[in-house]
C-alpha cells in the first residue's frame, strides 16, 4: 500500500460520527480505519486492515506454537448440520437465514462446530490421527436487536475460532490447556490486561468454560472477583445455600392486613409500624420474599409462566435469567399473560403485587398447585428459612411462612443478582464487581457435537469411542476495538508498537522547499532500514491540520521535520508520553533502532 499521505485511501474526519457511543467508534471512524455501511457492519480501509493484519499474525503465531494447524470454512453454511445438533432453533432471531433459488435453507455461520466436526468425521477415523487441534480466521454473523459500540457488538465480526479433538478426557484437559496458555500469550503480546473468568457455556454446550475479560467501565458483562482469587462471569456464579433450619418450635404462618404495600419498600415500613418483631430488630427487605412473574417462550413456540421467588432485597437479573431457563426467551410476564391466567376458571387468580406460593386453603404455586405454575427459589430459600410475602389476597402478607413446612417449589434457579460483598462459592471471601468486555472464551465441549454428528473413532482396542472436542475463540475484530478503546487519550489513537500501522509518521511541517527535500530523504532512508513508515507530504495542508491528523491515526512516533530541517534537526514526538526531543536527522534511525 502507499505509504505518501497524498496517495493513501483515507480521510479524516473533524466530528465525531453521530451514532458513536464508545472512544474507539469514534476514533476509529474519525481516523479513516473503518467506515460504517449499515447498522453493526463496517467495511475496512486501508489503516484498519493493517492493524488487523497485525492482530491476526499474533494469533497465528501462538496458534502455530500451540500446534494448531489453520483451514478455512466458508460464512455460508447449509441448515442441516445445525438442526441435527439443535441449533438452528437454538440461535432463534440471532441467525440470518436465507434460501437458495431451490428453496434450500442456509445460513450465515455465527459459529463452525458443526462444520469442523464433520470434516473431522470425513477425513479421520483412528484414535493414531489425534490429538488433532485446528482453526480459522473467519466471519461470523448475529442478527443482534441492538447493535453497537462500533466494532464491539456488531452484526458481522471476524474471529480466531480454534477446536481440538481427542479421544479421551485426559487428552481434552491437555488441548485445553494449550489453548489457554496461548490465549495468555495473545493477550500479553497485545498489552491488554485480563481476568480469567469462570463462565457459562451457553448456547455452545459443554462442560469447562472460561471466559478472558478485559476490565474497562463500558463492558458488557459483569463479573465478580474475591481477593482469593475466585473469578466468574455473575451468569457462573451460584450462590451458597444456608443449611437447613428446624421448623418444629416456629409459630404458625399468619395472613395479616398490610394496606397499600404493592412494592418490597411500603411493605417493610408498614410491617415494621404495624407488625413489629417480637424480638425488637426492624424488619428489612431481606425478610421479604419477593415472587417475581416471568414469561417464557420454548423453542417450540409455546409459552409458559413461571414465577421465581427471592429474597426481597434482591432483583431478578435478566441475564442470569436467560442462562438458567436456556434456550427459552425470558422476559418479565406481560399483561396478555395476566389475562391468560385470568381467563382459565379452574386457575385462581395472582393477586399483583401481593403474590405469594401460599394461602390458608393449600399451595398457590408449583406444578402440584392449584395453579399449577411453576415455582422455583433462590437457593437462599432454604428449609426452615421464614419470610414475609404475598397472601394473594389484596393488602394481606403471610407473616413467618416457613420453607419446608408451610410452601416448597419445583426446584432451585439462579436468577438474583449478585451483589459486592456476597460470598465466594470457594470460600475464598467476599467478591466486589467490576465491568468486562469478553476478549477470548475457552470451552470443553465435551462430546455434545460429536455425538450428534457421529464422529466417532476406533482406540487401542478397536472399539468405536466418540471424540470429544473443545472450542477456543477469539474475538479479532473486538481485540482491535478494545486495544483503541484502551489506548487514546481523546484526541486521538495511540496504538502499541507491535499492531500499529506503521513503524514511524513523518510530519513535512512547513511549506519551505527545504522541509520536503529533508522529509523525502528521511523517508527513503527509514524506509531502506527497515522501517513502515508513513509521511504526511501534503502540499497545500497546514501543520496544525497535519499534526490533528497524526494524533487522531495514533503512530507511536512521530517525526517532525520543520523550521530547523536546514541546520539538520528535526523533533523526535513520542505519541504515547507526549515528550518531543529535537535530535540531528544523521543519528535518527540509530535512535529509532
Amino acid at each position: 500500500m502507499s505509504s505518501r499521505l497524498s496517495e493513501l485511501f483515507v480521510r479524516t474526519l473533524r466530528e465525531d460520527p453521530v451514532d458513536a457511543e464508545v472512544a474507539s467508534h469514534r476514533l476509529l471512524v474519525r481516523a479513516g480505519y473503518i467506515r460504517r455501511q449499515a447498522a453493526g457492519v463496517f467495511a475496512w480501509l486501508p489503516l484498519g486492515l493493517k492493524v488487523r493484519r497485525k492482530i491476526e499474525a499474533i494469533v497465528r503465531e501462538e496458534m502455530a506454537n500451540a500446534g494448531a494447524q489453520e483451514v478455512h470454512f466458508p460464512a455460508l453454511q447449509p441448515r442441516e448440520p445445525y438442526e441435527i445438533t439443535g441449533r438452528w432453533e437454538e440461535y432463534g432471531d440471532l441467525l440470518f437465514r436465507l434460501k437458495d433459488r431451490k428453496d434450500a435453507d442456509y445460513l450465515l455461520a455465527p459459529t463452525h462446530e458443526e462444520v469442523f466436526t464433520l470434516l473431522v468425521k470425513d477425513l479421520y477415523s483412528s484414535y493414531k490421527d489425534l490429538p488433532l487441534s485446528i482453526y480459522q480466521i473467519q466471519d461470523k454473523y448475529r442478527d443482534e436487536a441492538r447493535p453497537r459500540a462500533g466494532l464491539l457488538r456488531g452484526r458481522e465480526f471476524t474471529m480466531k475460532d480454534a477446536y481440538s479433538f481427542d479421544y479421551t478426557d485426559a487428552g481434552l484437559d491437555v488441548s485445553y490447556q494449550k489453548q489457554r496458555d496461548a490465549y495468555e500469550r495473545i493477550f500479553t503480546r497485545l498489552g491488554l490486561e485480563y481476568v480469567i473468568v469462570q463462565a457459562d457455556a451457553g448456547a455452545m454446550g459443554g462442560s469447562r468454560s472460561e471466559e478472558f475479560l478485559h476490565p474497562t467501565p463500558i463492558g458488557e458483562d459483569t463479573f465478580v472477583r474475591s481477593a482469593g482469587g475466585y473469578a466468574a462471569n455473575v451468569e457462573a456464579f451460584t450462590t451458597e445455600a444456608p443449611a437447613a433450619r428446624s421448623y418444629e418450635k416456629l409459630t404458625p404462618a399468619e395472613v395479616l392486613s398490610t394496606p397499600d404495600t404493592p412494592t418490597i419498600a411500603t411493605l417493610v415500613a408498614v410491617a415494621n409500624e404495624k407488625h413489629p418483631r417480637p424480638d425488637g430488630r426492624a424488619w428489612t427487605a431481606a425478610d421479604t420474599l419477593k415472587n417475581i412473574v416471568l414469561g417464557l417462550t420454548h423453542l417450540d413456540g409455546t409459552r409458559e409462566v413461571v414465577v421465581v421467588g427471592l429474597p426481597g432485597d434482591r432483583e431478578v437479573d435478566m441475564k442470569r435469567a436467560e442462562v438458567a431457563f436456556a434456550p427459552a426467551v425470558v422476559e418479565t410476564a406481560t399483561e396478555a399473560d395476566f389475562l391468560r391466567l385470568e381467563a382459565d376458571a379452574n386457575t385462581p387468580s395472582l393477586v399483583k403485587g401481593y403474590i405469594g406460593p401460599w394461602t390458608p386453603t393449600g399451595a398457590l404455586l408449583g406444578e402440584d398447585s392449584a395453579t399449577g405454575i411453576r415455582y422455583l427459589t433462590d437457593p437462599r430459600v432454604s428449609d426452615g428459612s421464614g419470610w414475609i410475602t404475598g397472601a394473594n389476597v389484596h393488602g394481606h402478607h403471610v407473616f413467618g411462612l416457613v420453607a419446608g413446612r408451610d410452601f416448597s417449589s419445583d426446584g432451585t434457579i439462579e436468577t438474583a443478582e449478585v451483589l459486592a460483598g456476597d460470598p465466594a462459592p470457594d470460600g475464598s471471601g467476599p467478591v466486589e464487581l467490576a465491568r468486562g468486555m469478553e476478549i477470548g472464551h475457552v470451552f470443553q465441549l465435551g462430546r455434545k457435537y460429536a455425538e450428534a454428528l457421529g464422529l466417532k473413532v476406533l482406540d487401542e482396542n478397536g472399539k468405536l469411542v466418540t471424540v470429544t472436542m473443545g472450542s477456543y475463540g477469539v474475538g479479532i475484530t473486538r481485540i482491535l476495538a478494545v486495544i483503541a478503546e484502551a489506548t487514546n487519550d481523546g484526541k486521538g489513537l495511540l496504538w502499541p508498537k507491535n499492531v500499529a500501522p506503521f513503524d514511524i509518521h513523518i510530519v513535512a511541517a512547513g511549506r519551505e522547499d527545504v522541509v520536503y527535500e529533508v522529509s523525502d530523504a528521511l523517508y527513503a532512508q527509514l524506509t531502506d532500514a527497515g522501517f513502515d513508515v508513513l509521511y504526511d507530504d501534503r502540499p497545500k495542508v497546514s501543520p496544525g491540520v497535519k499534526f490533528g491528523d497524526a494524533e487522531l491515526i495514533g503512530v507511536p512516533v512521530i517525526l517532525i521535520v520543520g523550521r530547523d530541517a536546514a541546520e539538520g534537526t528535526i523533533e523526535l514526538w513520542d505519541r504515547r508520553t507526549g515528550e518531543r526531543t529535537p535530535m540531528p536527522v544523521a543519528n535518527i534511525a540509530s535512535a529509532l533502532r
